[in-house]
């Protein structure tokens, strides 16, 4: 059992919380958002299509290991604390974050370039498996009873500032530089910044202060896949649809934008830009609701929006204008924004204390691994097989179905609900 050795002041708690998702998924959009120029780089092909699915191929090998790292650091998490898993989940995304600045391309090294390529995205997909989840955690158990919602969303609002400083710096080097530069040498700066927002993580989660361990506990990974396996598919299944609906419209929408809608990269980058500056608005506030009127409300009414808008609100971004395009992906900023503010909190609240840290790193990194972390590839495939440009929206639809039913027939109410 973990329990804290004195108590920590909330402001400090929020930035631990929050300041390693930053550089975690300051990583994993970038190479969302540089996909294009990787795939050829690194997986070459006379088919540009190929090598764009070679990159989110690689791209989903991160995702799919994350529920091992899920595993590994949530039983450090349960069994030695809290702080111990974070450090070490940071030190293990600086590993793919500076390496990826400096790594000779196919032209250099030959088949060795997307062999380790494929290795730095499965170390990162290690420590992301065990980073956002610890961090939601701790949030939740150092908050006051009456604010778990609103603290808990710090750790998905680090997320989406890293990923909106991956978008914000590279629509800034989209602007500055030609295209010939940036494919050249240009999306390798924004990796080598990465490692500076990593160095300064470090130094404020070490001085967190250490979880104190008062008894013996059981095998917290035995106990996830025996007595507490219905809370993890729970789990599981109530994170599909914001997975889903986060990774197509906010990382794999660059993409598609620039190759399907031929609009420019610049344009698709600064409309992902705006669009993540106003999910960070909405979070808090969705999260102050779910506070004041409870989870299972936002749950149902985001899971409701995605499921019910997607096929609308990709018509929408189908298109060469930007405004609509923006219009589009300001739907999903709302209907995920709802989502979240409910979803964070209940994913801590819902999960029993002896496994918390590894039964929701499991229960969130597998359905990630499955469904979030697999849908640029599967939407790639999707509009490559079909032909049709709106496919994707029909795979993300279905997703948020799952998280609409599941939150309708099968979670209870937990604001007021005691944690111990």
């Amino acid at each position: 059992m973990i329990v804290k050795a004195q108590e920590t002041s909330n402001i400090r708690v929020i930035l631990a919380g929050l300041v390693g998702n930053v550089i975690e998924w300051y990583d994993f959009a970038l190479y969302g958002y540089f996909a294009t120029v990787i795939g050829q780089q690194f997986f070459p092909s006379s088919n540009p299509s190929v090598s764009l699915i070679a990159a989110f191929g690689a791209f989903a090998v991160g995702f799919l290991v994350r529920p091992f790292g899920g595993l590994l650091f949530g039983r450090i998490a349960d069994l030695l604390g809290r702080k111990q898993a974070l450090i070490l989940t940071l030190l293990a995304m600086a590993i793919p974050t500076v390496l990826m600045a400096c790594m000779p391309n196919y032209s250099r090294i030959g088949i060795a370039a997307p062999i380790i390529i494929v290795l730095l995205r499965i170390i990162q997909g290690l420590s992301v498996g065990g980073e956002y989840t610890t961090s939601i955690v701790y949030l939740v158990e150092n908050a006051p009873d009456q604010r778990r919602g609103f603290f808990a969303i710090w750790g998905l609002w680090g997320a989406v500032l890293g990923i909106l400083l991956a978008s914000a710096i590279a629509s800034l080097l989209a602007n500055i530089l030609d295209p010939q530069q940036l494919d050249i040498w240009g999306w390798r700066v924004p990796f080598a910044l990465g490692s500076l927002v990593a160095l300064i993580g470090l130094l404020i989660r070490r001085g967190l202060v250490t979880d104190v361990c008062t008894e013996e506990a059981i095998d917290p990974v035995q106990q996830v896949f025996g007595k507490y396996r219905m809370q993890v598919f729970r789990l599981f299944l109530l994170n599909i649809g914001g997975g889903v609906g986060f990774y197509a419209a906010f990382v794999y929408v660059v993409s598609y934008v620039k190759e399907i809608d031929m609009v420019p990269e610049r344009i698709a980058l600064n409309i992902n830009t705006v669009s993540m500056a106003i999910l960070l608005i909405l979070y808090p506030l969705t999260a102050l609701l779910s506070d004041r009127i409870g989870r299972k409300p936002l749950l149902i009414a985001g899971g409701g929006m995605l499921m019910f808008g997607s096929i609308p609100l990709f018509q929408l971004i189908h298109t060469t204008d930007p405004l609509r395009i923006f219009f589009g992906q300001l739907g999903f900023v709302i209907a995920l924004a709802t989502l979240s503010g409910g979803l964070n909190v209940a994913n801590v609240e819902l999960m029993p204390k002896a496994v918390r840290c590894t039964g929701l790193a499991f229960a969130y990194n597998t359905s990630m691994g499955i469904f979030g972390g697999t849908t640029p590839l599967i939407a790639t495939w999707l509009i490559q097989g079909s032909g049709n440009p709106i496919s994707p929206a029909y795979w993300l639809a279905g997703s948020a179905s799952i998280t609409l039913f599941t939150s309708i027939f099968w979670v209870r109410e937990t604001r007021l609900s005691c944690l111990s």
